[in-house]
C-alpha cells in the first residue's frame, strides 16, 4: 500500500519538501505526494517588497505549482485548509467559489498517513484599532499588487497634477527586516522611475517614515547592523522614528501612544507576524498565543506523532530554551530534516532530531547597500559584512532555494533568462 503524504503550504519550506519527496519518493512510487495551496504559483517570501515597488516582475520569477508538481512527480491541488479530521486522518479544504461569490466546488476531504503542515505567518496588528481596515499588511503577493497599484496612482497624481509642494507620504510600522527592505526599496523605486516617463517624480517628494516601538531598528538583528542599517536608511532620506508606538489608525495617518498625529497616504503595517486564527488549537492539537503549532525534536506535533509543521507556523524550543526565528533559513532546515524523517518513516528506519543553526542574517537596502552578519561554520561569534560582499551573499540565499526546487542545471537556465530579461524587460513593473 503506498503511503499517502500531504503537505499543506506551498511557501519556502513546503515547496521545497514536496520537490524532494517527490523526487525520491513519488518518482519510484514509493509515496503519494499531495501538495495543497490557496494559490496557484509560489513565490518567495522575502522578496514580497521587490513586487510591491515593481523592482521584481512576479510573472517571470513565480513558480508554477501544477507544472513544477508534474516534473517533479508529486500532486498539486489548489485549496484552503478549514479543518483537520485525526481520527479518519482527512485535511478538510473549504468550498471553493468564483469571483462572484458563487460556489462551483464543495468542500473536499483528502487523506493522508501523514500530514505536513507548513502554511507560514501572517501579519499581526495585535488588535490595534483601524489598522486592519487602512494598512496594508505586506505578507502576500495579493497584498504587494495592492501596495503597487497604490503607489503607483500616487505617483501618477504627482505627474499629472505637478506642484512644488506635491508628496508622497508613506509610512511604515515596524522597523524589521521587512520594513527596512521596504524603505529603501521604495527609494530606488522612485529614482528608476523617472526614466519610464515620470519625469515630474523625484525622490525629494517620497517622504518615507519607518516607525518602530523600540529602541533600535532591525531589534533582532546585533546592534552593529542595526546601526550600520540605520544610518544607510537616513542618508538616503528615510526618516527614522524610534521609541515610538502606534496606538491607532485612521485613513488620513496613524496616532502614536504620545498623542502625535502622523499624517500619511499610504501605511503598511509590518510590526509582527502571527499564524491564521484558525490553527489556534485546531484538531486539538498543542498551538501557542501567536497560534504556532508545538513540535517535538522530530518536527512533529505534540498531540499527534502523523502530523508534522515546518516554517513559521511552527514553534521549536532550542537546547538553549530560545525558540527557532521565522526566517527562510528556519523554514530550510525544517524542511531537510522533515524530508529525512518522513522518508526513514516509509522506509522504517529511525529519525532524525532537528537541531536548528544560525547562519547569520543579511538586510539589503535595495542598490545602495547589504549589510549583516555571518555564523555557523565560522567559529565563535559571527562576521560582520557590508556592501558588495554582502550583496553577493544576499543573492545567493534566494539561489539557494532556488537549487532546493530546480537542481543546479535548471537554477543556472533560470539566471541566465534573468540576464537576458534585464535586456528585454523594463526594470520596472509600472502594472
Amino acid at each position: 500500500m503506498i503511503v499517502k503524504i500531504v503537505v499543506v503550504g506551498g511557501g519556502a519550506g513546503g515547496l521545497e519538501l514536496a520537490t524532494k519527496l517527490g523526487k525520491k519518493l513519488g518518482k519510484h512510487k514509493q509515496a503519494h505526494i499531495t501538495l495543497i495551496d490557496r494559490n496557484t504559483t509560489h513565490i518567495w517570501k522575502p522578496l514580497l517588497h521587490e513586487i510591491a515597488v515593481g523592482t521584481m516582475d512576479e510573472g517571470v520569477d513565480a513558480v508554477s505549482y501544477r507544472g513544477h508538481a508534474i516534473n517533479n512527480h508529486f500532486y498539486f491541488r489548489v485549496g484552503t485548509l478549514v479543518d483537520i479530521d485525526r481520527s479518519n486522518k482527512q485535511v478538510v479544504l473549504a468550498p471553493m467559489q468564483d469571483d462572484e461569490g458563487v460556489e462551483f466546488l464543495p468542500s473536499t476531504r483528502i487523506q493522508y498517513d501523514y500530514l505536513v503542515i507548513a502554511l507560514g505567518s501572517i501579519s499581526n496588528d495585535f488588535n490595534t484599532a483601524g489598522i486592519k481596515e487602512h494598512c496594508i499588511f505586506l505578507d502576500s503577493p495579493t497584498q504587494a499588487h495592492k501596495f503597487r497599484k497604490k503607489l503607483l496612482n500616487l505617483l501618477l497624481r504627482i505627474q499629472r497634477l505637478p506642484s512644488s509642494d506635491s508628496e508622497v507620504r508613506i509610512a511604515i510600522v515596524g522597523a524589521g527586516a521587512t520594513g527596512v527592505e521596504l524603505s529603501a526599496e521604495l527609494h530606488h523605486a522612485v529614482a528608476e522611475i523617472y526614466n519610464y516617463g515620470f519625469d515630474a517624480v523625484s525622490t525629494s517628494q517620497l517622504k518615507v517614515t519607518l516607525i518602530e516601538a523600540g529602541a533600535r531598528i532591525l531589534p533582532a538583528l546585533p546592534e552593529r547592523i542595526s546601526a550600520s542599517a540605520q544610518s544607510e536608511l537616513e542618508k538616503i532620506g528615510v526618516n527614522v522614528k524610534l521609541n515610538t508606538m502606534i496606538t491607532s489608525a485612521s485613513k488620513e495617518g496613524l496616532y502614536t501612544k504620545d498623542g502625535e498625529f502622523m499624517a500619511a497616504d499610504l501605511m503598511v503595517w509590518a510590526a509582527g507576524i502571527k499564524v491564521s486564527d484558525f490553527i489556534a488549537n485546531i484538531a486539538g492539537l498543542e498551538t501557542n498565543r501567536i497560534n504556532q503549532l508545538h513540535v517535538n525534536e522530530f518536527l512533529q506535533t505534540t498531540r499527534d506523532e502523523s502530523i508534522f509543521s515546518i516554517g513559521d507556523c511552527t514553534q521549536f524550543i532550542s537546547a538553549d530554551g530560545s525558540p527557532v526565528p521565522p526566517r527562510a533559513q528556519s523554514a530550510h532546515q525544517m524542511a531537510s530534516i522533515c524530508f529525512y524523517n518522513l522518508r526513514a518513516l516509509v522506509y522504517r528506519k529511525p529519525m532524525k532530531k532537528f537541531s536548528y543553526t544560525d547562519h547569520g542574517s543579511l538586510v539589503s537596502l535595495a542598490n545602495y547597500s547589504t549589510v549583516g552578519s555571518l555564523m555557523g561554520n565560522l567559529g565563535k561569534g559571527s562576521l560582520f559584512i557590508e556592501g558588495r560582499i554582502a550583496r553577493l551573499v544576499y543573492l545567493s540565499l534566494y539561489r539557494m532555494h532556488q537549487v532546493a526546487i530546480y537542481g543546479f542545471a535548471k537554477t543556472g537556465l533560470v539566471m541566465l533568462s534573468g540576464r537576458i530579461n534585464r535586456w528585454l524587460r523594463p526594470r520596472l513593473k509600472l502594472h
